[in-house]
């Protein structure tokens, strides 16, 4: 009875130390594959970010695993539809970390639902890269928290500095009022005195709007030089055709950000997308990096498979998702077999000089974005396509 006793102990001890001793990926071995986790909107009113991100992440993850995978193992991304929703982006969350013992997490392409999976990834000790722009996601700092796109914080000035140049004074402001439209409203108030520029009229439309006639109306009765538009919906190619229909031949000069430079508003908007001026990164024009330089080169590459995979050129938001999961994967080879998310996290923080469709990326301990005005440029609509917007006239 006492050596049963004994040995029954010894077990336990053993198994308690081995899950003690246990983080989330560890292994003496390599797995059969390391698994990331993405969460995106493949429905609801920003699709037109979600899918063109899944589809630059599923080519991209076949390239990489037709090149050897991590070091010999191959990499799986298992996709999860957050419709849009906040509440169902953390239950996506939660069930790819908790189920599907996923390594890392790219999530989520808007902000709120970026921001509201950050509780789960924090508790699991998972890294997150993030695909969507609102400054508040790098600049209320977590460990746990990258992202890829150019944040409000940056691009908002840049905005503003061609306005300034393009003789604006007089301002009409319309954001949507979801968190990447209000964190966008909070950066333009907060930095538009020192352009020069007065906001004489601002007016914000909802989620699933089909018609902003009524603020649009608003804006022109305050007689602005030109319209600020801060969306990343589908809502904004209404936006332009609403203020193209009041105008008639006089039609407000709208200007907007990255949220716009995506293939859905050309296509919503139509004829009333001519002329209007955003600024994005450089993915959709490659040659505002410079022909023959290595921003050029892997761009140009990267818009050559898409476009022979999906029939299309890649967006943006397909820019930003090539970025998120090749800094993960890039992370994951220069680790040894076993590596953990704890290990993980902090060889993405150590990257440096990568290389992206939508810039430079160099992180450190206190910026998880790594961006600069360097990456960004503007972008006019004429003939139904993009073209670089050259200096402000």
């Amino acid at each position: 009875m006492t050596r049963r006793l004994c040995a029954a102990l010894i077990a336990l001890a053993l198994a308690t130390t081995m899950v003690a001793g246990c983080e989330r990926g560890a292994d003496i071995d390599a797995p059969d594959t390391y698994r990331i986790g993405a969460v995106l909107s493949l429905t609801g009113p920003q699709a037109g970010l979600g899918e063109p991100a899944r589809r630059a992440i599923e080519l991209e993850v076949e390239r990489i695993n037709e090149a050897g995978g991590v070091n010999g193992t191959p990499v799986e991304v298992l996709f999860e539809d957050d419709a849009t929703d906040e509440a169902k982006a953390v239950t996506a969350a939660s069930r790819l970390i908790e189920q599907e013992g996923v390594l890392a997490l790219i999530a989520a392409s808007g902000t709120g639902q970026s921001m509201a999976v950050r509780q789960e990834v924090e508790r699991a000790g998972v890294p997150q890269v993030a695909l969507a722009g609102g400054s508040v996601i790098t600049a209320e700092f977590s460990e746990w928290v990258f992202q890829t796109p150019w944040p409000n914080r940056i691009v908002v000035p840049f905005t503003l500095g061609y306005l300034r140049d393009a003789g604006v004074q007089k301002l009409g402001l319309i954001i949507d009022s979801g968190a990447y439209g209000k964190d966008g409203y909070d950066v333009i108030t907060a930095n538009v005195d020192e352009f020069g520029i007065e906001i004489v009229a601002e007016e914000q439309f909802n989620r699933g709007d089909t018609d902003m006639t009524s603020q649009i109306t608003k804006i022109r009765a305050a007689n602005p030089d030109a319209l600020l538009m801060w969306a990343a919906g589908a809502e904004a190619a209404t936006v332009l055709k609403n203020n193209a229909s009041l105008g008639g031949d006089d039609p407000l000069p709208v200007y907007g950000g990255p949220g716009n430079g995506r293939v859905e508003l050309l296509e919503g908007a139509g004829d009333a997308a001519e002329g209007f001026i955003f600024s994005a990164g450089k993915i959709l024009i490659p040659e505002a990096y410079g022909v023959g330089t290595e921003g050029y080169e892997v761009t140009t590459s990267f818009i050559d498979r898409f476009t022979e995979r999906w029939g299309l050129g890649p967006d943006i938001f397909a820019g930003h998702a090539y970025d998120g999961i090749h800094i993960i994967v890039e992370a994951m080879k220069r680790l040894p077999a076993d590596f953990t998310s704890a290990d993980l996290r902090d060889e993405i923080e150590g990257t440096s000089g990568f290389v992206g469709a939508g810039g430079t990326f160099t992180f450190s301990p206190t910026d998880h974005n790594g961006m600069s005005e360097d990456d960004l440029t503007m972008y006019r609509v004429e003939d139904g396509a993009w073209v670089l917007a050259g200096e402000a006239r």
